[in-house]
């Protein structure tokens, strides 16, 4: 049963510990709605595979078919005949199908639209480049037969596959967010790999959770309290760690690393009953010591942050820069009053319990990104400016361009977030005022360079979103 530190001092009677959920609240009363983890993109090819695929989805346009990696071998498909150069000449093998992209991604559109008259034996349907048709996975043919039927679709598009697959959702691990024990909630701190940290009051070893969704999650693997207040909690394949911290406002703090900060440096706490904001403040003290009535804690974090029960084994994290600092113990106070004035709230430090499973080939999950371009990737150059992007458009920087009055080396580069794939063109413009490409960078990620040696004249930098939004950082320096 979850243990609850209650912090003592001379006003103990008018001290709330931040701590499980209280008796009186039942887990089906607070559950929150299942959140289903975001789709996982498939295992990508090389670079010169995804190069290949962009530029001939660009350049063939409707008569495109798709793209797929065989035996090594980039094979693009195409409804058109005389296009079976132009794809070799791109470095492809040429196939000539019937059905274009756009046509099976219709069908499957179409099936969606219709996907309540699937039978649950109907587990999944997509598009297969390879056969150039849409297939419908189900344990009962004869129930795929039925909904290809019922959503009229055109039957010789769709080939029907047996299988025994049986798909389940798949959810997120994310700072702050509420799990369960039998008896009572506590939140989430860190994912670390294979599950996630929380404190250790909220749980002892064997105990099992679910998520706030009521859904079967995981164990408690170590659990130390008093003397620490630091728990592991080893999840199913149902749940994925993630490097998130919500702000519970629909966005997210990135994890980045575990440094400890200073006294004075600017945190924020996050915790499942006070969902509401993100609530920050500062480090007020390091290595504090707390006695509760369950046994002395040492080697705290205290801060001025308010909390309150239920927001145990929450994230505590930098206002900036991604560091995650400590895991929600007990303290002072409340948030109820919207303000969480002369508050304390103390927090085991982190990078202990990494510490002791760094050796087990486990470590805290982080993430390279964030909501914005991460410094560095252009800071040699000249020239720096900034813009935000939504796929599929494009920007070009600077407005007007550039000019360069003598010959020499011209070197470009956009920093986009992780998770979007921006592009970057340099281009130069002719005397009768239009504009050609001169050197690409078409890579699948967000940060791309160019460097070209070209003559005096104007030159832009065309930044394009192929997928993903986002702002970026781009430079350039002239000769």
């Amino acid at each position: 049963m979850p243990r609850t530190p209650l912090l003592l001092g001379a006003a103990a009677a008018a001290l709330v510990a931040a701590s499980a959920l209280p008796a009186h609240a039942s887990p089906a009363a607070t559950a929150a709605p299942a959140r289903a983890q975001a789709p996982t993109a498939p295992a990508q090819p090389d670079d010169r595979a995804t190069r290949i695929q962009k530029d001939l989805r660009l350049k063939l346009g409707g008569t495109f078919a798709g793209a797929y990696v065989t035996k090594g071998k980039v094979v693009v498909a195409t409804t058109d005949a005389a296009e079976t150069a132009e794809i070799r000449a791109a470095g492809a093998e040429p196939r000539v199908v019937e059905r274009t992209e756009r046509t099976l991604a219709s069908v499957q559109g179409i099936l969606n639209k219709n996907s309540g008259k699937a039978a649950k034996s109907v587990t999944a349907w997509y598009v297969d480049t390879d056969t150039n048709t849409v297939v419908v996975q189900a344990r009962s043919t004869a129930d795929a037969r039925a909904f290809v039927k019922a959503s009229g679709v055109d039957a010789d598009a769709v080939r029907i596959e047996r299988s025994s697959e049986r798909p389940r959702p798949l959810y997120d691990l994310i700072g702050g967010e509420r799990y369960w024990t039998p008896s009572a909630g506590c939140s989430i701190a860190f994912s670390v790999t294979g599950g996630y940290v929380t404190a250790g009051h909220c749980g002892n070893v064997g105990e099992t959770t679910s998520g706030a969704n009521q859904v079967a999650q995981g164990r408690f693997s170590r659990s130390s309290f008093p003397g620490n207040d630091y728990a592991v909690v080893d999840t199913n394949s149902q749940w994925t760690p993630t490097a998130k911290v919500t702000r519970w406002d629909g966005t997210y703090e990135t994890v980045q690393g575990a440094t400890p900060a200073p006294v004075g440096t600017a945190v924020c706490r996050s915790g499942s009953t006070t969902n509401t904001r993100l609530w920050c403040g500062t480090i007020q003290q390091l290595n504090a010591t707390v006695n509760y009535a369950e046994g002395t804690v040492t080697g705290l974090i205290r801060t001025n942050i308010c909390a309150d029960p239920g927001d145990s084994g929450g994230a505590l994290i930098t206002q900036t820069g991604g560091q995650a600092q400590g895991i929600t113990s007990g303290g002072s106070g409340t948030c109820r009053d919207g303000q969480g004035s002369g508050d304390s709230t103390y927090f085991q430090p982190v990078t202990e319990i990494l510490d002791i499973i760094r050796p087990e080939g486990r470590q805290l999950v982080t993430g390279s990104g964030g909501p914005g371009p991460q410094p560095g990737y252009c800071d040699s150059s000249a020239t720096k400016v900034t813009g935000s992007l939504t796929s599929g458009a494009n920007q070009y920087q600077p407005s007007g361009g550039y000019t360069s009055s003598v010959s020499g080396a011209h070197t470009a580069c956009v920093d986009g977030p992780d998770g979007v794939d921006f592009d970057l063109y340099l281009q130069k413009q002719s005397s009768s005022g239009t504009w050609s490409t001169v050197a690409q960078s078409t890579s699948p990620g967000p940060d791309e360079k160019v460097s070209y040696n070209g003559t005096a004249g104007t030159y832009r930098l065309r930044i394009h979103a192929y997928s993903g939004n986002g702002s970026y950082t781009a430079g350039y320096t002239k000769p």
